[in-house]
């Protein structure tokens, strides 16, 4: 698979031949001559091409740059191409005169050493170094003849992933000078059809780019085109320099038909999750802010004015604390409390007294944090169909307390026992982001690396809508027993709205076209014998069973009556009936509950399946032997069915379709052993933890 490839980020050119040793054209004399716009220092950069060619999410990229030394001695010309950290090369050539000079790509570590041992040797060699916040730096350089033509061809890939509803594609432009021909070209192919897409650049306005941008989609495809001409290109009307530098980024999103979609290709597939209007489940967040004396001034006002705006975007159904940690702990209430507008108040206040002092004790901040968290669930202070995360935010190195950082993530990994996510922003560039990011991946979270500039809080604000808005927990993506290999990654602890899940591997049948996949996760409760909520996207309706209501929207029908049932209609005359089961008050054991029926089950499919599915569709068992049992009014039978001889016993069972305060007596045959025989696989495998 190609993301087997993702760590090789470092790449070494080594041609074998000495920079002053490419082959060139006989030496000759150079006359005066006038030179075309756009050549610095001898050198033109006669054409710059991105080529991007994006197929179900997977980038395919092709930079070409082509210039000439129109000098009359050899000159150096450079190749810089930023590219996303998250991407990896597959080729890169130079072509000298006509005459290609293929480079090898290495993993890090090797292509490090031979990076280091081709310069000292004056040979041809490239590297991919760290660039900012987004991207790595490739630089190569060589020298040419005067009058020769050189053409570099760099080619690199990525999975683009889907953030806030869009995917990104993010190209970072610098030609340094005017380029006669300069292009920008993206064609993207989506099997599930596109249903947005768009282009901006940060080094232009609105006004230029549109003259010089054109973009189009139709049905799968969808096409961008960027090509300034050399006027568009100068950074004022009589500017030999050029405007084009920074960010061109492309946003796309494809048609959901079905939260799922799986395609297969020469036996390997991937599977996208991407579930849309569901609603957010509650959580409770503990942020762990470092306030020693390194965060002293602007990291430390940033730092604030993005918690204070992190307040306010809190839901009133979320629960928080804030620990702070220097040389000490400080915490600011001993207990997770919920949001209400007046702790939301309170915690503002504590916020803006925040002042730095001390030393780093990272191990203690995080471990209040992780127990406080640990003793809300156990000690059911909060809902108990919500998520716990942990945020921490640090600049530094631990400088007191538990220093080690092995140990500090064996305290870390055995607190939160794989319960939930831990979140780690590292402020700046003095610390050790390795081991802040290997502790956050060991926990089922994230790095990230906060850069100090003007915009840090905003970096800070940016980090937390990411993670706010949690729509499945404990999502796992189940594929067919021995059917499929080589899988990445598929259990996740949270799904976050505007993001996807992305699974691929292999299937061991080549030939094989279709498989189920079973998606697992768990959401906000609701129905309950208490209360009905609908949801509409973010928007919630809450319904007591008093209550005498029908909601209709798009094909789907919900009627609640009144302290009876909900009947649930969708699609081609499906409909489900979820009622409403109470007992006496007081009775010491039983409480009220919830049945789950089926109407009409002849009209689901034949793939339906489930504990109440696999029996929608007639089956074929035979009843024989009755003899008395145990039980002198419950006589037992031999029951034959799906190859297995069961014992039965007689019985009835109260049906409450039609009555649902006495309901109807229907005689029965009982399964022992947990329906052991009868349902396919185990009672295990039914068992979930909400209704729907």
């Amino acid at each position: 698979m190609a993301s087997a490839w993702w760590p090789c980020l470092i790449l070494a050119l080594l041609s074998g031949l000495a920079a002053s040793g490419f082959p060139r054209s006989p030496s000759r004399p150079l006359g005066k001559r006038s030179l075309p716009e756009g050549v610095v220092n001898g050198i033109e950069v006669y054409s710059t091409k991105i080529s991007c060619k994006v197929t179900s999410r997977f980038a395919h990229n092709v930079v070409t740059t082509r210039a000439v030394n129109r000098a009359d001695t050899a000159k150096e010309v450079s190749f810089d191409v930023e590219l996303p950290k998250t991407a990896f090369i597959t080729n890169f050539t130079l072509t000298i005169d006509g005459v290609t000079y293929p480079g090898n790509v290495k993993e890090k570590e090797v292509a490090k050493k031979q990076y280091e041992k081709a310069v000292s040797q004056g040979k041809t060699a490239g590297l991919v170094k760290a660039s900012g916040r987004k991207l790595e730096k490739f630089t190569v350089s060589v020298n040419v003849a005067a009058g020769s033509k050189v053409t570099f061809e760099l080619t690199y890939e990525e999975l683009l992933k889907r953030h806030k509803g869009k995917y990104e594609l993010y190209l970072k432009v610098q030609p340094k000078q005017l380029v006669k021909h300069f292009e920008i070209e993206a064609d993207i192919y989506e099997p599930q059809g596109i249903s947005t897409l768009d282009a901006e650049a940060s080094f232009i306005t609105n006004d230029l780019l549109g003259s010089a941008l054109s973009k189009s989609f139709s049905g799968k495809k969808g096409r961008v085109s960027f090509k300034p001409s050399m006027d568009q290109q100068r950074s004022c009307p009589t500017c030999t320099d050029s405007l084009l530098h920074g960010d061109f980024i492309i946003t796309y999103d494809v048609n959901r038909e079905s939260p799922a979609n799986v395609q297969i290709v020469n036996g390997y597939f991937v599977h996208f999750f991407a579930p849309q209007g569901l609603p957010v489940v509650p959580k409770s967040v503990v942020f762990v802010i470092d306030v020693s004396g390194s965060m002293h001034g602007r990291k430390m006002e940033q730092t604030k004015d993005a918690l204070l705006k992190i307040l306010d975007d809190m839901k009133e159904e979320d629960y928080l604390n804030i620990i702070l940690f220097s040389g000490d702990v400080t915490i600011w209430r001993d207990n997770l409390v919920q949001a209400t507008p007046e702790n939301i108040q309170e915690a503002r206040t504590f916020v803006k007294n925040i002042h730095d002092q001390g030393m780093t004790n990272i191990n203690d901040g995080l471990m209040r944090a992780i127990n406080m968290l640990n003793k809300a669930r156990e000690e059911h202070r909060v809902p108990e169909r919500s998520t716990s995360i942990v945020i921490m935010l640090t600049d530094g190195d631990a400088n007191v307390g538990e220093s080690r950082p092995e140990k500090i993530q064996e305290n870390v990994r055995n607190a939160i026992g794989g319960k939930f996510p831990l979140y780690n922003l590292g402020f700046g560039n003095n610390l050790n982001y390795n081991f802040l990011e290997s502790m956050a991946l060991e926990n089922q979270g994230l790095a990230r690396r906060i850069y100090e500039d003007s915009d840090a809080n905003l970096q800070l604000q940016g980090f937390y809508e990411e993670v706010a808005n949690p729509l499945l927990t404990g999502v796992e993506v189940e594929y067919p027993e021995n059917a499929i290999q080589d899988l990445t990654q598929n259990a996740y602890q949270h799904f976050y709205d505007g993001s996807e899940i992305v699974v691929a591997g292999r299937l061991l049948d080549e030939d094989m076209n279709n498989f189920k996949a079973d998606v697992k996760g768990h959401g906000v409760s609701w129905v309950t014998p208490d209360k009905i909520i609908l949801w509409n996207g973010a928007a919630q309706s809450t319904f007591g069973w008093l209550d005498t209501v029908t909601v209709t929207q798009d094909g789907l029908s919900v009627t609640i009556n009144r302290k009876k049932n909900m009947v649930v209609s969708f699609g081609d005359g499906v409909t489900f009936v979820v009622v409403l089961h109470q007992v006496w008050k007081k009775h010491p054991v039983h409480q009220d509950f919830l049945g789950f029926y089926v109407v009409d089950s002849h009209r689901m499919s034949a793939q339906t399946h489930g504990l109440l599915g696999q029996f929608f569709h007639p089956f074929d068992f035979e009843v024989s032997d009755i003899h008395p049992g145990s039980d002198p009014t419950k006589p037992d039978a031999t029951m034959v069915v799906k190859n297995h001889r069961l014992t039965v016993t007689r019985g009835s069972q109260k049906d409450y379709r039609k009555d649902v305060s006495v309901g109807t007596k229907v005689a029965c045959w009982f399964v022992h052993n947990n329906g052991e025989g009868l349902i396919d696989g185990v009672h295990s495998d039914y068992i979930v933890p909400e209704l729907f």
